[in-house]
């Protein structure tokens, strides 16, 4: 059963920024999965979940994307603290899209936010090698630990009607 999003939204948004680095998976035009480590950057505004990452646009992604646009990302923390969002994926190719993502990065507090340009090749948002993918999630998944322990915890999940 579905949760409302503001019960789900806000606590996808703390474990993940929390534990920061999520598995995320895309399916090549062959229908193969693949799979890869990003950085994702969550924003709930008490209506929307949203997210994007800075990737590569030259990447194999990008073809994957481009037949599938969608990411599967999966957080995983050592105390069993878990949770996912399936997303629709969309490339942000504007200038003041990539512009915005780059500072939205570069503002946001550490361990999430980051300097982009730390990646090489990545001299600012107008690098050729540097993306925006733009996320909105159509399930979110949240489950605390403790569910597994046997200690409590909640598990949440909301899916776009």
């Amino acid at each position: 059963m579905s949760a409302p999003l503001d019960q789900v939204a806000p606590a996808f948004v703390a474990m993940a920024h929390r534990i920061v680095w999520a598995g995320a998976a895309t399916v090549d035009a062959e229908g193969r999965p693949w799979s890869r480590v990003l950085h994702p950057l969550w924003s709930w505004d008490g209506e929307a979940l949203t997210g994007i990452v800075a990737t590569s646009p030259l990447s194999p992604k990008a073809g994957h994307l481009a037949a599938h646009p969608h990411v599967s990302f999966t957080y995983w923390h050592p105390s069993q603290d878990t949770c996912t969002a399936l997303c629709d994926a969309a490339w942000d190719d504007s200038p003041e899209g990539r512009r915005a993502g780059w500072d939205a990065l570069a503002g946001a507090p550490e361990p999430v936010g980051y300097d982009p340009a730390i990646i090489p090749g990545w001299d600012g948002p107008e690098s050729a090698g540097f993306g925006i993918l733009r996320l909105r999630p159509w399930r979110v998944h949240v489950m605390d630990g403790t569910v597994l322990l046997g200690q409590g915890g909640a598990t949440r999940t909301w899916q776009r009607g």
